[in-house]
């Protein structure tokens, strides 16, 4: 698969040969719907918990005697049905991580970037480089480009003024080459590839 290298400036910088194997899969739903359901459930905090009726600090004393009074015969004022008793069934905290193969993951990376480049969504720049950190010339820049909502891949590197001139800016995400995954590439519109992450993820899935 043959794409045309750009400039930020947008000039056209020489042409690009993506890997059939990578970027020309037929995409499979199921494969990246179990990746992205990875992710979300790896990142959740799950440390929300509530008390139960044995961490209540209250009296242990029986509330009063069990027959003769004509009422229930409770035992415990840290029941759940008391005011200041325990919550019943309440959250513990708790991972919400389950597995997933690595190949399986590693497949899952391969279709979505497949995905993308199937829908025409992927841009290849030569380099992610700015002359300065400013925000308001790179909102220039990504508008020349007919860019609005992207995720940038730099190389394992990331160039310090590109990535503080870009990260300001809503719906723009910049990721060095490790950090790229699944969910971030279906979430953003347009995916912006450098010459060396493509090198680099053509090395990876050697």
């Amino acid at each position: 698969m043959d794409v045309t290298i750009k400039s930020l400036d947008g000039k056209d910088a020489g042409t690009a040969t993506l890997a059939d194997d990578i970027f020309g899969l037929e995409p499979r739903e199921d494969i990246l719907q179990r990746m992205v359901r990875w992710q979300l459930a790896k990142r959740q905090q799950g440390s929300h918990q509530t008390l139960g009726r044995a961490e209540i600090a209250r009296t242990g004393a029986k509330l009063y005697r069990q027959k003769g009074t004509g009422r229930a015969r409770h035992g415990s004022a840290r029941a759940p049905q008391f005011r200041g008793g325990g919550k019943a069934h309440g959250p513990v905290s708790r991972s919400h991580a389950h597995d997933l193969p690595k190949k399986v993951r590693a497949l899952a990376l391969r279709h979505a970037l497949s995905a993308k480049a199937k829908s025409g969504g992927i841009v290849v720049i030569d380099e992610l480089k700015a002359a300065e950190g400013k925000t308001k010339a790179m909102v220039k820049t990504f508008a020349d480009l007919g860019l609005t909502n992207a995720l940038f891949i730099g190389g394992a590197e990331l160039d310090a003024n590109f990535t503080r001139s870009a990260r300001n800016i809503p719906q723009m995400d910049v990721l060095p080459v490790q950090g790229i995954n699944v969910y971030d590439i279906l979430r953003r519109q347009t995916l912006v590839l450098s010459k060396a992450a493509v090198e680099a993820l053509e090395e990876r899935f050697k």
